[in-house]
């Protein structure tokens, strides 16, 4: 044969392949070798990084409702009770109302539920990183003795019992069948669209639109990117982990160095965050850097909501945080305190609301789908 009959042979063996594929989508040899429902195209905001979409999950229509009725599925816990969207609550920024999250059986896990939107442009997930895909994060909770404590089994057989999900599944992936790396794959592409980019900060600094701060609120802009006040003593300091330039206005260190930070929240960490995926003590005290986006409704603060409001925020990096070997160079304060004056807190207050984006914390698409 030649060289050319052999290209045009294997040519007319793929298509027959892909062909096959669409008639007969078993995920044994078809549940990444083609792609099903209606395509969606994720809209990412002026000035903001590139998503993190895996080639083998592209975002349909069809995927992300799967995902949002799965979000708010309780079938995934194991006594029923709760689902994603117990410890994610849209009107808290979609963290939760407790200082540490609340899983089946009324049990209290022992970090706070971090908050959920511009998930998209993260590369890893929980407050020690331990996960760096958004897919596989979605299984996490599932599993998770202190949260849903089931078994994928036991998921499947519900769901797939349940007359509205083996359609749902069919529409996304071309079969009707229920599996965790499909569970995975509709929950990540349901929380990829929870993009949160329309605060009056955006407005003001990031769209340009003609929109002013107030007088207060640029007071606070100015403190919480000065590392000292001009008009003497220490500045917020804030830019250096949350910092609009830095991370392409999503106000949480991500993509560089700086992504897990101790900023001497405590002088002796039972919870030694970081370090226990790394097993180095240098990261003991170590956290993800959450966003400050929707700061005002993602209350209590830290991995283990030991900050009860915004006030008692601002008061703690007024304190300056403890001592701690691992303490962040950034958290000059340590030990001495900031001093701020009332007047200092009340603008740093008044700029850390302009990062409120009530179109998102309001957004229907983000709903409980079954209350619809």
């Amino acid at each position: 044969m030649s060289r050319r009959g052999l290209i045009l042979g294997l040519l007319m063996v793929s298509v027959v392949f892909l062909v096959q594929c669409r008639r007969d989508p078993s995920p044994s040899n078809c549940d990444t070798c083609a792609t099903y429902g209606t395509p969606y195209n994720l809209k990412v905001p002026s000035g903001f990084p590139q998503p993190n979409t895996p080639a083998d999950n592209p975002m349909t229509e069809e995927g992300i409702k799967l995902g949002r009725f799965l979000f708010y599925e309780k079938a995934l816990s194991d006594d029923q009770t709760i689902s994603c969207a117990s410890c994610h609550l849209q009107e808290r920024a979609f963290t939760d109302a407790t200082p540490t999250s609340v899983g089946t059986r009324g049990i209290f896990g022992r970090r706070k539920a971090m908050p959920l939107f511009n998930l998209a442009f993260h590369d890893n997930f929980f407050w020690d990183g331990r996960v760096l895909t958004l897919e596989e994060q979605s299984i996490h909770p599932i599993l998770d003795t202190l949260e849903f404590d089931n078994d994928l089994n036991t998921v499947i057989q519900r769901l797939s019992a349940n007359p509205i999900y083996p359609p749902m599944f069919a529409a996304a992936f071309g079969d009707d069948q229920i599996t965790e790396k499909r569970i995975g794959k509709a929950i990540a592409q349901f929380e990829r669209t929870m993009i949160s980019a329309n605060s009056k900060f955006d407005r003001v600094i990031r769209l340009q639109t003609g929109e002013q701060f107030t007088p207060l609120e640029q007071r606070g802009y100015e403190l919480f990117t000065s590392d000292f006040d001009p008009n003497g003593g220490f500045g917020g300091d804030c830019f250096h982990c949350h910092g609009e330039r830095e991370t392409q206005y999503l106000f949480g260190s991500f993509g560089r160095d700086l992504q897990f930070v101790n900023n001497g929240l405590k002088a002796v960490y039972t919870d030694e965050g970081r370090a226990e995926v790394t097993n180095d003590p240098a990261d003991v005290g170590k956290f993800k850097v959450p966003s400050v986006r929707n700061v005002e409704f993602s209350f209590p603060y830290m991995h283990d909501g030991s900050i009860p409001n915004l006030d008692s925020l601002i008061g703690f990096y007024n304190f300056g945080g403890h001592k701690h070997v691992n303490i962040d160079p950034n958290m000059k304060a340590a030990g001495i305190g900031r001093n701020w004056s009332e007047g200092q807190k009340q603008a740093l207050a008044a700029f850390l609301r302009t990062l409120t984006d009530y179109e998102f914390l309001q957004d229907t698409a983000f709903s409980n789908p079954f209350e619809e």
